[in-house]
C-alpha cells in the first residue's frame, strides 16, 4: 500500500519560474515573495493570479497600508496578462487599511476570515505583510503578538487548502523572523545597478517537498511581464545518443562559402565545431561570417546571426536581410546594456529551435562582452565557455568574431584568452608591402583535423573574399622543393 501524498503543482504562468521551482508551485503551500521596493514583487504575484484564477479556482487580493487597490489595477493594466474579465468574476480585492489603523491583529486576522468564508477562495495573495510588522510594534497590550498571528494566519489558509502568498520587503540575510519560519515556500527578488545598467535576479531560497534549481536567476520585466532565463540544459535527443550518429555527425564538413578556405580547413569545418575568426578591425571578419551563412541557405541550412556591435556591418545588412526577411536566417540584435548570458542563450536556444539552424554567427565577442551587463563581465571567460558548451550540445556550428589590435609584431588569437574554447581559429591580420597594408590569413587550429599552414594573402571584393597564392610555402620547405616567398617586412620575394 502506498501511503506517500502527492503533492499538484500549479503552473505559475511565469515564463521559466516553474523550471526554477522544480516543476511548477507547490498547492496549498504558504509562500513569501520578498525583496527592496521596485523588485518586481507584486508584478509577479499579480502575473501568477491572472494565470491560476478561474471561477472555479477564485483569487483574493488583500492590501494593506500600501497603495490603494485602485492606483494598483491602474499599474497592473499596463501588462498584457491583465484581464479585466476576471476582475469580480474570478479576482476580488480587499483593502485592509481601516482594520490594520486598529492596532489589533485579532481584528485583522478576523476581517481575512471573514472574507476568505465569503469568497472560498483557492489562492489568497496578501500585499504587503511588511504593513503588519511596523503596525505591530504599536499594538495595544493584551492583543496577540505578531508571531500569534503569522501562526493563526497560516493555520487559517491552511485549513482552508489555500495556495497563500505573502508579500514583504525583507531580504535572506536578515534576522529570522516568523514569517521567514512558517513559509513553505522563499522567492527573493532583488536588483543590481550598476552605472546606466540594472540587473534584476529572483532566487528560491525555499520550497519544501521539491527540488528547485539552485543559485540566483536572471529576469526582467517588459509589458508581457516577468520572463526569467534559467541555466539551459542540453538535452540529447534519444536518436542521436549511439556511438554511430555521433561518429557521422562529427565526420560531415561544412562548407565555408569562400573558395580556397575550405581547402586550408582541410575539407571544410566540421559539423558541430566552433570556430574563431580573429582579426582586427577591418580585416574581413564579418564577410567572411557572412559568407558562411550565405553558403548554408544555399544548401538548404538555415543559420541565426546574433549581432552585437553598435553599429551592425553594412556588409552582412545589404547581404543577408532578403535571407532575414525569407525566414532562412534569424536576427538577434539588441542594444541593451544589461543583458545576461542567460538571457542570451535562451534568446538564441530558441530561434535556432524555431528555425531548426544549424549555423550560429556571433559578431561579435567584443560587441558581445560591452553587451552583456557589467555585473557579469568578471566572469565572462566561464559564460563564453559555458554558452560554447551549450550551442554545441544543440548540434549547430558555430562561427564567433574576436577583434584583435594589430600591433605588426605578434600574433595573437583572442584577447579573452579564450582560444583554447574553440575547436578552430582563423587568423586574419595586416602585413606592410610596399607601402600599401595587404590582408592575410592562417588556419592556426583544426581540432582532429589536418588542415593547411599556409599563410595566404586575400582581397575583399564586391564578389567577397578572395584568397591568393601563399605567402609563405611551408610545404615546399618540408618537400626541399620550395616556391618563392614573401618577406613580410620589405616586400621583396625571394627564395628562402
Amino acid at each position: 500500500m502506498n501511503t506517500k501524498v502527492t503533492i499538484n503543482q500549479l503552473a505559475t504562468g511565469v515564463p521559466g519560474l516553474d523550471q526554477i521551482l522544480g516543476g511548477g508551485l507547490p498547492e496549498f503551500s504558504f509562500n513569501l515573495i520578498m525583496g527592496l521596493p521596485g523588485s518586481g514583487k507584486t508584478t509577479l504575484a499579480h502575473q501568477m493570479m491572472f494565470a491560476l484564477a478561474t471561477r472555479d479556482r477564485p483569487a483574493l487580493f488583500f492590501t494593506t497600508l500600501g497603495e490603494p487597490s485602485v492606483k494598483m489595477l491602474r499599474y497592473q493594466q499596463q501588462f498584457s496578462y491583465f484581464d479585466l474579465n476576471k476582475i469580480n468574476e474570478s479576482i476580488r480585492y480587499v483593502n485592509l487599511s481601516d482594520d490594520i489603523a486598529s492596532n489589533k491583529l485579532e481584528q485583522v486576522l478576523a476581517r481575512i476570515a471573514q472574507e476568505v468564508e465569503a469568497s472560498s477562495p483557492a489562492m489568497v495573495f496578501i500585499d504587503s505583510i511588511s504593513s503588519f510588522m511596523r503596525e505591530s510594534q504599536h499594538r495595544p497590550d493584551g492583543t496577540i503578538s505578531l508571531q500569534q498571528f503569522i501562526q493563526q494566519l497560516g493555520m487559517l489558509l491552511s485549513g482552508w487548502q489555500i495556495t497563500s502568498f505573502l508579500i514583504g520587503e525583507y531580504l535572506a540575510e536578515r534576522e529570522p523572523n516568523p514569517v521567514l519560519t512558517l513559509a513553505d515556500g522563499l522567492l527573493l527578488l532583488e536588483q543590481n545597478i550598476y552605472r546606466n545598467s540594472m540587473v534584476r535576479k529572483i532566487q528560491v531560497i525555499k520550497m519544501r517537498g521539491q527540488s528547485t534549481r539552485p543559485g540566483l536567476h536572471t529576469f526582467r520585466i517588459t509589458s508581457t511581464g516577468i520572463e526569467i532565463f534559467p541555466p539551459a540544459i542540453v538535452h540529447v535527443d534519444a536518436g542521436d545518443v549511439t556511438a554511430a550518429s555521433r561518429l557521422a555527425h562529427q565526420k560531415m564538413r561544412l562548407a565555408m562559402g569562400v573558395p580556397h578556405l575550405d581547402e586550408m580547413l582541410g575539407g571544410g569545418l566540421p559539423s558541430g565545431y566552433s570556430l574563431l575568426v580573429a582579426g582586427p578591425s577591418g580585416s574581413g571578419k564579418t564577410i567572411l561570417a557572412t559568407a558562411f551563412l550565405s553558403e548554408g541557405v544555399r544548401r538548404g541550412e538555415p543559420g541565426v546571426i546574433v549581432a552585437f556591435e553598435q553599429t551592425p556591418s553594412r556588409s552582412w545588412i545589404f547581404t543577408l536581410d532578403d535571407m532575414i526577411k525569407r525566414g532562412k536566417i534569424g536576427l538577434i540584435n539588441t542594444r541593451t546594456m544589461d543583458l545576461s548570458i542567460d538571457e542570451i542563450v535562451h534568446l538564441l536556444s530558441n530561434l535556432i529551435h524555431q528555425m531548426k539552424a544549424t549555423r550560429v554567427v556571433i559578431d561579435s565577442l567584443s560587441g558581445f562582452e560591452l553587451a552583456v551587463a557589467p555585473t557579469f563581465r568578471e566572469d565572462f571567460r566561464e559564460s563564453l565557455f559555458r554558452m560554447i558548451t551549450i550551442l554545441s550540445g544543440l548540434g549547430v556550428t558555430v562561427l564567433m568574431t574576436s577583434e584583435l589590435e594589430d600591433r605588426y609584431v605578434d600574433l595573437r588569437f583572442s584577447p579573452y584568452g579564450s582560444a583554447f574554447l574553440t575547436d578552430a581559429i582563423i587568423v586574419q591580420r595586416y602585413i606592410e608591402m610596399d607601402s600599401c597594408l595587404k590582408r592575410v590569413m592562417a588556419v592556426v587550429k583544426v581540432r582532429a583535423s589536418k588542415h593547411s599552414k599556409d599563410i595566404r594573402e586575400f582581397e575583399i571584393t564586391d564578389d567577397g573574399i578572395i584568397i591568393g597564392d601563399p605567402i609563405f610555402d611551408y610545404e615546399g620547405l618540408l618537400s626541399g622543393q620550395p616556391k618563392q616567398i614573401l618577406n613580410t617586412n620589405t616586400g621583396v620575394r625571394g627564395k628562402p
